[in-house]
């Protein structure tokens, strides 16, 4: 799927305002230190900026909410020691703007990291990358397939460096497990099974509330319809309905594909390594109905609201197929990915696995690696760290984007064949479902032109 340039301005919705040019490489500033533009100051922005190496600085950030921006140069609370060495050295220097568009304009960056919304993803990196800016973009890549393939390719039209915020692609403990099972330490892999994340909500009638000051609506919403405005909608673990501490933007499938694509964007990611499938993915996927709503509930109803009966399909099961057999089963609770072998079974999670038996992994790196992964919030120094290195070599970072865009494809594919209530065959070559129109139609979806806010 190899499309050009002004395909992808048109998909991503802004070519309106794409004053932006693409450059060969831009100038550095005198100390060789990276100057890095931060889109999207919310929780993970702030914590991506306290763990920023000194390598870099940040000399622009930017957010829809002002207040946000001024919580990240004057932090408060949790934020005050993660962002102390910003606030001390960098923070009265910084620029502020409300639109990326704007700052990657005005502003003389190497680099960005955006840590917006899932939505913004593809416009945000897009621009940045035809600024000749390199890019760090949380995961998932993108809210869409066909977004995630065009973004591939403006990465290797313009030569830069995309590292997605997949940080146990660095964790020496994940990568010694994932490479002890694709070197086949498990024999051959007949099975895998990992948390079966719940899917988005659709956007129901919602009241209309006032929009808070300081808040840009419109370029919130982006490339989503317009809708009116509800706090609902984007607010963020910042205020609970009923029991449950409300995840805003990340529950709507405008905005998100919500944990199967948030959550389910790591797992994936190491099925995707362990399995040595880097650059293809499954080609059947059927999600499998339940009979009752209870088990997946109580399973998730500490991260998304409770089913209202089993006939809800964002909490079905969904098992994918690869072209070699393996088949992948999205079937139990919150905890390990289980890769099952001829020899036994690995279970890994996050910067820890273990075997059955458990001598069948043997000279496994020492544990006190897993020490530096250690740390306030999101600790992602280290896989920051690998993104600066191959800015300065124009090497590939850990996470490059077909790695990004293929392990998005997979879980985009699960909700989809959810959202279907059918079996569906898929070509990873073409990214297509063969002969299958209204499948198709779900690779892409509409995105509205908006216009430019005011800093």
């Amino acid at each position: 799927m190899n499309l050009p340039r002004r395909e992808f301005l048109k998909a991503a919705s802004v070519a309106p305002y794409c004053s932006v040019t693409a450059a060969t490489e831009p100038p550095r500033s005198a100390n060789n230190i990276v100057r890095v533009g931060v889109i999207g100051t919310g929780v993970r922005g702030k914590y991506l900026i306290g763990n920023l190496p000194k390598s870099a600085r940040v000399t622009a950030i930017c957010d829809c909410v002002k207040s946000r921006m001024a919580g990240t140069l004057e932090p408060k609370g949790i934020f005050v020691p993660v962002l102390q060495s910003f606030r001390d050295h960098s923070a009265a220097r910084c620029a502020t703007h409300q639109d990326y568009r704007q700052m990657l304009d005005r502003e003389k960056l190497d680099a960005v990291i955006i840590a917006t919304p899932d939505h913004h993803h593809a416009p945000a990196a897009m621009l940045a990358l035809q600024a000749g800016l390199d890019v760090y973009l949380e995961k998932p890549l993108t809210v869409s397939i066909r977004e995630g393939r065009l973004l591939a390719n403006i990465v290797k039209q313009t030569d830069r460096v995309l590292q997605v915020g997949s940080q146990q692609r660095t964790m020496e403990i994940n990568r010694f497990a994932c490479e002890s099972i694709r070197d086949g330490g498990l024999g051959k892999v007949t099975k895998v099974e990992l948390p079966n994340y719940p899917g988005p909500l659709t956007i129901g009638d919602m009241p209309s509330e006032p929009i808070p000051e300081g808040l840009d609506w419109n370029l919130f919403l982006g490339p989503t319809p317009w809708r009116a405005h509800s706090r609902k909608l984007w607010l963020k673990d910042e205020f609970k309905v009923d029991d449950l501490l409300w995840r805003g933007w990340d529950l709507y499938r405008d905005f998100s594909g919500h944990m199967m694509t948030n959550w389910g964007g790591h797992t994936v990611d190491m099925v995707q390594y362990a399995l040595g499938k880097d650059d293809t993915g499954p080609v059947e996927i059927r999600a499998i109905p339940l009979d009752t709503s209870d088990e997946s509930g109580r399973l998730w109803k500490h991260k998304t609201p409770l089913p209202r009966d089993a006939r809800e399909r964002r909490f079905w099961p969904v098992v994918m197929r690869y072209a070699d057999g393996v088949e992948v089963h999205f079937v139990h609770g919150p905890d390990y990915i289980r890769f099952h072998g001829e020899r036994g079974i690995l279970k890994m999670r996050r910067n820890h696995f273990e075997t059955d038996p458990p001598d069948l992994v043997k000279n496994g790196p020492d544990p006190s690696v897993s020490e530096r992964w250690n740390g306030v919030g999101h600790v992602a120094r280290p896989h920051l760290q690998n993104w600066l290195d191959c800015i300065r070599t124009r090497g590939v970072p850990q996470a490059p984007v077909e790695v990004g865009h293929r392990t998005a494809t997979i879980c985009h594919l699960a909700n989809i064949a959810r959202e279907l209530s059918r079996p569906l065959r898929w070509d990873p070559a073409t990214e297509r479902f063969p002969d299958d129109p209204a499948a198709n139609e779900l690779l892409v979806r509409p995105r509205r032109q908006w216009s430019a806010g005011g800093d």
